[in-house]
């Protein structure tokens, strides 16, 4: 990982007369996996979801939704793997966090110990945890005149998963139940996962936000799920480790971010720990 980091791509994704939708996308560069984090901006103030991996990513992530001149009202996280909460304790001390409860008490529990099982990074960890404060769970709520939905995803790529929906523009924020353009992070919830895909496909959704990559389409979700059924018959066929990467990379050589094969692996085939 370079010392210097190229700086993330920032991008207007949807504009309405009452919300503009903002994405954030680390670097695809190097052991990077594209990190993807969004605003949610309305007459009065923003709403963000997710706080980047690292440091660095975090502090323009965070410069950037201070450009825009609004309160930042609250960030959601999504779920409680590292790479999109590490940026809460670089950037967003003073933001209200909201979470499920069951990624609160994770980080309340192993945040430390996942941070600190990060050190090779360096200084580009947060320096500090941040444990979410606010609980959320499924329901609506209107913040700013714009009606929220949220709902709790099980099982995917995941144990227990937030989601965001902005009915009335067909914004569908999905964060880690879509990879756009890149590898997939894959676990043992394969089948789970590509139901989930499946209903997604005939939803009234047409913006998919991500959590990795660019924002998508239907067209994308689609792959997704040609992606998780091939790596499903993979496992199936009895490919594992660097078999099964070298599968997926010749499978696939159009997606981007190779490295997170060496993230999940070790956790998919050897029962490493998910910190």
């Amino acid at each position: 990982m370079p010392a210097q980091l190229p700086d993330p791509i920032v991008m207007v994704v949807q504009r309405t007369d009452d919300v503009r939708v903002h994405t954030c996308v680390a670097s695809f560069a190097y052991d990077n996996i594209a990190n993807a984090t969004h605003i949610i901006e309305t007459r009065s103030r923003l709403v963000l979801v997710d706080a980047q991996f690292l440091a660095p990513c975090a502090r323009a992530f965070r410069d950037y939704a201070d450009s825009l001149g609004k309160p930042i009202e609250r960030l959601y996280l999504s779920h409680r793997h590292p790479d999109h909460w590490f940026g809460l304790g670089a950037a967003f001390t003073d933001v209200p966090v909201h979470a499920l409860p069951e990624t609160m008490a994770f980080i309340e529990e192993h945040g430390e110990e996942s941070r600190s099982d990060h050190w090779k990074l360096g200084d580009l960890l947060p320096e500090h945890v941040v444990v979410p404060k606010h609980v959320v769970g499924p329901g609506e709520e209107t913040i700013d005149g714009v009606r929220y939905v949220f709902d709790r995803v099980t099982d995917s790529e995941i144990d227990y998963q937030l989601t965001l929906s902005l009915p009335e523009t067909g914004v569908y924020v999905a964060q880690d139940l879509i990879y756009s353009g890149t590898h997939l992070y894959l676990t043992k919830h394969m089948d789970h996962w590509i139901r989930v895909l499946q209903d997604m496909l005939v939803s009234d959704h047409r913006l998919f936000l991500p959590g990795h990559g660019l924002p998508a389409d239907k067209n994308e979700v689609a792959r997704n799920i040609e992606y998780l059924s091939t790596a499903r018959q993979a496992v199936g066929d009895g490919l594992a480790d660097d078999a099964f990467k070298n599968f997926l990379l010749q499978r696939y050589p159009e997606r981007r971010c190779p490295g997170i094969f060496d993230i999940y692996l070790p956790r998919l085939f050897g029962g490493a720990s998910d910190y």
